[in-house]
């Protein structure tokens, strides 16, 4: 067989992912505080990228104005600012002289009387009128366009951890006890539990697990209660041993808390010994208690959540679709610094790739607009019930429908839904919310979202009476009189995702708390 090279022309066609294709799409599903530091990072690495700012033209206006005002002074005036001129001028008038001269010529013109009316006043304190100028002007607020920050005034948090260093040395005298204690400090949870083996932290300190257990039942008695407890159980036990009530009844009701999960109510008072009356009193007292005692204290930075689209009721009847110009991100190409230095030949590649990229960048911002105002129009029309009637009127909505809607691929629309929130007349919406499944209907009548149907097993459970307590067979009887058509495992699995319990245990929880008003 004889080997031979050929050359063969051919055409072929592929998808490349290209850096600004693949920025583009990373663009879309940032959030409003990453597209800021993206846009930040990218002014910062790009000279011809900045933000636009209103108060630096503003102040570029009023500096020409001035210098127009005052450009009749003399040179020779001894400043260069007529201001000041004028302002020494007057003050030395005034205070060389003592005041006399003027407040007798005020007197003479006005015929009032603006002596001093309190002659064993000191002479008054000489202040430049320049000076009280800039002082005001440093003033928060007090500039024109100058605004100042309400969280600059906040008191800062104080953290749970900083909470216990303020204890500790109150408790513990003895500075290697205060290290095992700040080493149990830094294995807290948020929620103040000890994330800790006492015999493995004594062994990595090189001390006994006699006095680690010793420092941790010290460090269990601080504030708040229940703090560096390592179960629920123990969490609970310290409490109500600082409150003198952990008797033997209540201790064994706190070692069985998995039996107070089942509502095993007829259990606990045979384990526990004691009567109907006894053991809701007991109850009470343990509903009182702090589970999480960590949670009072400030963990993090909390931010408030910055809707992206905004939905208000238009004039003729429809809804009008707004991006919020809050997040909104404003980033300008400075077109004339590239023309004046590409002028004198300098950096030209440079900056042609720095035009190219900000370009780019720009075009990506305003695509990024667009799509997320198409999207979400497309969600406000398809929902439109929802936002005139509520959660019952949720329609079964997909990335699919929305996708063809708008003629865009489901992948896209999934990332701009991603982390973007709707604020509507109904409240805030996280975009994703508006896409539920589908759960047909009797009779094939029109379907339902699995949304409005946890909503309405929810509105069911909470209308149940003691005696007459639904179970899942029940609540898929009265979904189907309202034209929903559901397995009762459905119904069993969305009750357990909303967190309700079993028919028998609510029975039993209700009936106990039916005998006591109040409870």
């Amino acid at each position: 067989m004889k080997l031979s090279a050929n050359l063969f022309l051919r055409q072929t066609q592929s998808l490349v992912m290209t850096p600004q294709l693949m920025q583009s799409i990373q663009l879309l599903q940032m959030t409003h505080f990453e597209l800021n530091q993206f846009i930040v990072m990218e002014v910062e690495k790009n000279p011809l990228l900045e933000f636009p700012s209103n108060d630096g033209e503003a102040a570029g206006e009023r500096g020409e104005s001035e210098d127009e005002q005052y450009a009749h002074q003399p040179e020779d005036a001894g400043s260069d600012d007529g201001y000041d001129n004028r302002s020494e001028a007057l003050s030395s008038d005034w205070y060389d002289n003592g005041g006399s001269a003027s407040t007798s010529r005020l007197n003479d013109e006005l015929d009032a009387n603006y002596t001093n009316v309190f002659p064993d006043d000191g002479a008054p304190q000489r202040l430049d009128a320049p000076e009280l100028v800039s002082q005001w002007k440093s003033m928060p607020g007090s500039g024109e366009g100058a605004d100042y920050d309400l969280d600059d005034f906040v008191a800062g948090q104080v953290s749970l951890r900083d909470h216990l260093a303020q204890q500790i040395p109150f408790v513990l005298p003895d500075m290697a006890d205060r290290l095992i204690a700040q080493n149990f400090v830094d294995q807290l949870d948020d929620c103040g539990y000890l994330q800790a083996d006492i015999v493995e932290a004594g062994e990595r300190l090189g001390t006994s697990l006699a006095q680690a257990e010793r420092v941790l039942a010290t460090l269990q008695s601080l504030d708040p209660p229940g703090v560096f407890a390592r179960s629920l159980a123990e969490c609970l036990a310290i409490q109500l041993r600082q409150k003198d009530r952990y008797d033997p009844a209540m201790q064994v009701l706190v070692e069985n808390l998995e039996l107070l999960a089942r509502r095993d109510f007829a259990t606990l008072k045979r384990l526990c010994g004691v009567d109907e009356e006894d053991l809701l009193d007991m109850l009470g007292e343990i509903r009182q208690l702090n589970p999480k005692p960590g949670s009072g204290f400030e963990t993090g930075v909390s931010e408030a959540i910055m809707p992206d689209v905004v939905v208000r009721a238009s004039s003729d009847g429809g809804w009008l679709v707004e991006l919020n110009p809050d997040t909104l991100p404003r980033v300008l190409v400075n077109q004339s610094y590239f023309s004046r230095v590409t002028k004198n030949g300098e950096d030209h590649a440079f900056l042609s790739n720095c035009l190219q990229t900000a370009n780019w960048l720009t075009r990506s911002l305003d695509q990024r607009a667009n799509t997320i105002t198409n999207v979400a129009s497309e969600i406000v029309r398809q929902q439109d019930a929802f936002l005139l009637h509520g959660v019952d009127y949720l329609r079964p909505l997909n990335l699919k429908t929305v996708a063809e809607a708008i003629k865009m691929h489901e992948s896209t629309v999934s990332r701009v839904t991603s982390n973007k929130y709707m604020l509507t007349p109904r409240g805030l919406f996280e975009l994703k919310y508006f896409f539920t499944v589908s759960i047909s209907a009797v009779a094939g009548g029109d379907s339902h979202s699995a949304e409005a149907v946890r909503h309405k097993i929810r509105a069911l459970i909470l209308q149940e009476s003691p005696e007459a307590v639904l179970s899942d067979d029940d609540i898929v009887d009265m979904l189907k009189k309202g034209g929903v058509d559901l397995a009762r495992r459905t119904v069993a699995k969305y009750r357990e995702a909303m967190n309700i319990a079993s028919s028998v245990q609510r029975r039993r929880e209700k009936r106990a708390l039916a005998k006591v008003v109040g409870f």
